[in-house]
């Protein structure tokens, strides 16, 4: 079933949905599919809601097309999310390489979701660089790199979930979404806005949201899913790093969690079980900023949240090689636990003046 470029005006009588994508981009995109059988889906290191999501919906959209269609993952993900449909079927990289490479290798087309740069997709990315496929970048961070064919990067908008969803509506390809690639969408927009409380003050992602409920999804199930899906060594190990491993910084209006391996150790942590630690500090009143380092097994991971105007994005880019939104964002450190803990504590004292003036709303 081939793929045609058009434009739905019934749907467009029923939603208000801007056409952020340049048509010339969908019309490459669109055409780049109708080209190509052996199509592989990549998502970057540690996948979360949004890769998967944005990943599955494109594997079940392009599996309808009659393609051979193939997810592979630089590594494991949360047990939380392997509830969507499709979850199963995709290609661990670290489990075994060797097929992975073959499969890239053997590519007619590559898409790159939810990353923006080769690098973090880890020890997969030398063969995703030589693989002779074309390469489509989806993606919604700042700086996107320039080995791809076609680059659909808009930082302004809230997931690579939404993009995909936009990039399908703006094809005319909304009345052919089934309820199984809407779930994976809606989970993807969830999850990468924190259940929509913040980078999500679009009235047009409501908008979306609504076009996705006319699939009968169950978004309360969705959330279900995910977020009453933990194990209880899960919230042990939260109540852990609650009591013994939060510093706060009342004069800096910020926070700060952190566990090393040896932590974890104890808690028999899982992939995912710290998903959301970050966001409990700034529940205390005065906190801005809060910080989540975690110590993995070949680097040190960090995530950032703010509340009000503060850019954890820009903290993130300064100081660990990260990026993402002004409110939400995360980081890579390939050095120490205890470095990359110095590190934070020295440049945090650098923003001391604008956590200040931001508190006080001046």
């Amino acid at each position: 079933m081939p793929l045609y470029y058009t434009i739905d005006t019934k749907m467009n009588a029923i939603a208000s949905i801007s056409n952020i994508i340049q048509p010339r981009k969908v019309e490459q995109v669109v055409d780049a599919i109708n080209r190509a059988q052996n199509i592989v889906i990549t998502t970057h290191r540690s996948p979360d809601g949004d890769a998967l999501g944005s990943s599955l919906a494109l594997y079940h959209f392009l599996q309808r097309s009659r393609k051979n269609v193939k997810i592979i993952v630089p590594n494991s993900f949360p047990y939380f999310l392997k509830w969507m449909s499709g979850a199963r079927e995709i290609e661990i990289y670290e489990y075994n390489p060797t097929a992975a490479q073959h499969i890239l290798m053997h590519a007619d087309l590559i898409f790159s979701l939810d990353y923006n740069i080769s690098k973090r997709v880890g020890e997969m990315a030398p063969f995703l660089d030589k693989s002779p496929a074309r390469k489509i970048l989806i993606d919604h961070h700042l700086l996107p790199g320039e080995n791809f064919d076609i680059t659909l990067s808009y930082p302004e908008i809230s997931s690579t979930s939404e993009l995909l969803f936009r990039l399908f509506y703006q094809a005319g390809k909304y009345e052919e979404l089934t309820q199984v690639e809407a779930e994976c969408i809606y989970c993807g927009m969830m999850t990468d806005t924190g259940s929509f409380t913040y980078n999500s003050s679009d009235p047009e992602i409501f908008e979306i949201i609504s076009l996705l409920l006319r699939k009968n999804i169950d978004k309360d199930t969705i959330y279900s899913q995910v977020f009453d899906n933990y194990s209880e060594a899960r919230f042990r190990l939260l109540g852990f790093t609650l009591s013994q491993r939060m510093e706060v910084y009342p004069e800096l209006h910020s926070a700060l969690l952190y566990l090393s391996k040896e932590d974890q150790a104890q808690f028999r942590f899982s992939k995912g079980d710290t998903e959301g630690f970050v966001n409990y500090p700034l529940s205390i009143r005065g906190i801005l900023f809060s910080t989540f380092i975690r110590e993995d097994d070949d680097l040190v991971k960090l995530s950032f949240r703010s509340l009000k105007s503060f850019p954890c994005n820009e903290f993130a880019a300064n100081y660990f090689h990260g990026g993402g939104h002004l409110n939400a964002s995360g980081g890579e450190f390939y050095g120490t636990f205890e470095e990359a803990i110095r590190i934070f504590k020295d440049g945090l004292k650098s923003y001391e003046e604008i956590l200040k003036s931001i508190a006080t709303g001046l």
